[in-house]
């Protein structure tokens, strides 16, 4: 895939550098600017081989961009033909093919993106329901990949605004660490995490990364992770539940990863034995298995691992393929929540979805 979109690119590239030579004077006759034209087209749709790089993803920007003002350009062409051109219609024109206009476009795209991987919202929901006597506040916090691609001091400088929602239950939906994280940075980023406000515990359930499976150098072992977990006071959900308050459960589940569900027990074993009568709430790393979920009297699913489509057009494509991406979703009696998550993945930039922790008001019975 990455080898026919790199070629497309490059092929795309060609052609747009040599319109650009042509249009500063440049004669593209000539063997050595031939040379240089196709050099550089070749070491760009190399580049955009390496598909998780930022210097891919920077390139595909720029060239997206070119690619769409020249579709304005031609569409422009066409509507006007052999008239008259307004002055505003003709300057427009020449600042798209002296290439001005959509390289701005995309460095403006490039820099929000940047911005938006460093800045941290928060994000609300409010749920009623008549399982429940008095009110919990959940506060979810997931896909942080400390240490990797967004600077350390965002999340800490938020954890003070964090505490200050004062909530009930402290939710860990998982890739707090990846492979690219630390030692230091994984036992840092979980004591302070573990000293989140709560009334009721911090939970956590493992992502696809957090025990770094997709590395052959791994930074820390299974163990020293599960240790930093456990001795700063964060309880470990996989495959299992607990009983909060009176009418409260919460479970967690063993990450999907890569997409073996099978190794996991389902939503039924998970719960048996629990009083279905009790709100319950299934922590799960990745969006999935819904409809399970409705089967077994899950009232609420939380869950991160999507970003939301990081890079746009990801978050719409995932959508229209039927994937849970992001925000509120609904099987059944089954409430779904998809958070976009604290920070990103590979990319130090996001231009879809924002960086998020989420705050959801679970309001019962007075």
């Amino acid at each position: 895939m990455m080898l026919v979109i790199s070629t497309a690119a490059g092929i795309y590239i060609f052609f747009r550098l040599r319109h650009l030579l042509e249009f500063y004077g440049a004669d593209t006759s000539k063997k050595w600017i031939k040379a240089v034209n196709i050099i550089l087209a070749v070491i760009l749709a190399l580049f955009c081989t390496v598909l998780f790089s930022n210097a891919a993803i920077i390139i595909l920007h720029i060239t997206a961009a070119f690619m769409l003002f020249d579709i304005i350009a031609y569409i422009t062409g066409r509507i006007y033909g052999k008239r008259q051109r307004s002055r505003t219609a003709d300057a427009l024109l020449k600042l798209c093919q002296c290439g001005i206009l959509p390289l701005l476009t995309a460095l403006a795209i490039i820099g929000y993106g940047y911005y938006n991987m460093n800045h941290i919202r928060e994000t609300e929901y409010i749920i009623n329901t008549d399982k429940i006597t008095g009110s919990y506040r959940v506060l979810f916090l997931s896909d942080i990949h400390y240490g990797t691609v967004q600077d350390t001091k965002v999340l800490k400088d938020k954890i003070s605004e964090i505490n200050s929602q004062h909530p009930d239950i402290v939710i860990l939906g998982g890739d707090i660490t990846e492979e690219g994280t630390s030692k230091e940075e994984m036992q840092e980023v979980f004591g302070m995490l573990g000293r989140l406000e709560n009334k009721h515990g911090i939970y956590y359930v493992y992502g696809n990364h957090d025990r770094q499976p997709y590395t052959s150098h791994r930074t820390y072992t299974d163990e020293e992770l599960g240790q930093a977990i456990l001795q700063n006071g964060i309880t470990i959900l996989e495959d299992n539940y607990v009983e909060i308050g009176k009418d409260l459960i919460l479970a967690g589940r063993a990450d999907a990863t890569m997409g073996k569900t099978s190794d996991r027990l389902p939503p039924g074993e998970i719960l048996k034995g629990a009083d279905k009568g009790k709100y319950i709430i299934m922590a799960d790393h990745q969006p999935a298995e819904a409809a399970e979920n409705n089967k077994n009297n899950v009232d609420l699913e939380i869950s991160g691992h999507t970003h939301g489509g990081q890079i746009w057009p990801a978050g719409p494509v995932s959508e229209i393929a039927g994937v849970l991406n992001y925000g509120e979703y609904k099987e059944g009696n089954c409430k779904i929540i998809v958070s976009s998550g604290i920070a990103g993945w590979t990319y130090s930039m996001r231009t879809g979805k924002h960086c998020e922790y989420v705050v959801i008001d679970i309001k019962g019975k007075r």
